[in-house]
């Protein structure tokens, strides 16, 4: 066997998923966080204000479900009468989506339940043929990164493409998970050369309150395929509890509204890894990935419990 296909069989090895965290950040982080602050937060200061704060949340989501019926049976039929070519349809409903998204997170400021802010707004708004990727603290985090992102992309579970009303939004402007692998791959190329930009979560799924899932490569492998480069964001904020995975949505942070605080890192070129093969290339752009998103590389964006 040659020193090439060693390499390759050696970085082949654990092909689906990489990366080491996965449970509690590290020793270090926990003793600078509260103890036990992710199993047992602090005591509900206001029960007035954190229960206003879960119906503002539930209000949110209704609003939600019922701007998807209406943008689905009002809004795009009229958009497809205005761009019946399908590429402008796509490239006008991101926009239409981005800009009620923006109006999402307006509401949601207004009446209580969260606020978001970042330094790159405008870094944000000129993003083009990217492949963003980010951390994923809660269930809200795609929609506060389409808000900043008028031309975002993304593939979305199949769930959403075939089982509820978002399935209408979802199939017609957005990848699903139910495709092949080829067809994901064509799909996102094909998006990107358009000037759009892919928004994935490397650990696919949300994260594990206090640390993070082993990353996956499909962010590295679009990219590569795609000669596109990589912006990673980091999600910042307050504890997202009662929109984490497997947390009951009669919850809420117990101290404070929800903050979701974006944060554009420096970009990841795929380019220095061509000459490697695939398997060993895809790899090491994961590595690279969380080496810059992981919890520990961004201590200073964690905002911390005050007593």
């Amino acid at each position: 066997m040659s020193d090439r296909e060693e390499e390759m069989q050696k970085e082949d090895t654990n092909d689906s998923e990489i990366t080491t965290s996965a449970g509690p950040i590290n020793e270090d982080l926990d003793a600078v966080i509260e103890p036990k602050l992710f199993e047992n937060p602090p005591p509900v200061r206001n029960y007035p204000v954190y229960w206003w704060r879960i119906i503002a949340k539930f209000s949110s989501f209704g609003l939600f479900g019922l701007g998807s019926v209406l943008i689905s049976v009002i809004a795009f039929p009229i958009m497809k009468l205005l761009f019946p070519n399908p590429k402008r349809f796509r490239k006008a409903g991101h926009h239409f989506i981005s800009v009620m998204f923006r109006f999402f997170v307006g509401f949601m400021t207004v009446i209580g339940c969260s606020y978001l802010t970042t330094p790159d707004k405008e870094k944000f708004r000129s993003l083009k043929s990217c492949v963003v990727v980010a951390n994923h603290p809660s269930i809200l985090d795609v929609v506060m990164l389409i808000s900043l992102i008028p031309n975002a992309d993304c593939i979305v579970n199949a769930y959403l493409s075939e089982k509820n009303i978002l399935h209408i939004i979802v199939r017609q402007l957005y990848i699903p998970t139910s495709l092949s692998h080829e067809e994901i791959m064509a799909k996102c190329a094909e998006s990107l050369h358009d000037g759009s930009c892919i928004i994935i979560f490397p650990e696919g799924t949300r994260s594990l309150p206090g640390g993070q899932h082993p990353y996956k490569k499909g962010a590295a492998r679009i990219a590569l395929n795609s000669d596109c480069p990589i912006v990673p964001v980091y999600m910042g904020g307050n504890d997202k509890r009662g929109l984490r995975k497997h947390d009951p949505w009669l919850t809420y942070n117990t101290r404070k509204m929800y903050h979701y605080a974006a944060y554009m890192k420096e970009e990841i070129s795929p380019k220095p890894y061509k000459d490697l093969p695939e398997p060993a290339a895809a790899k090491r752009i994961t590595q690279k990935i969380h080496e810059v998103l992981c919890d520990e590389a961004n201590m200073e964006y964690i905002e911390l419990y005050k007593k």
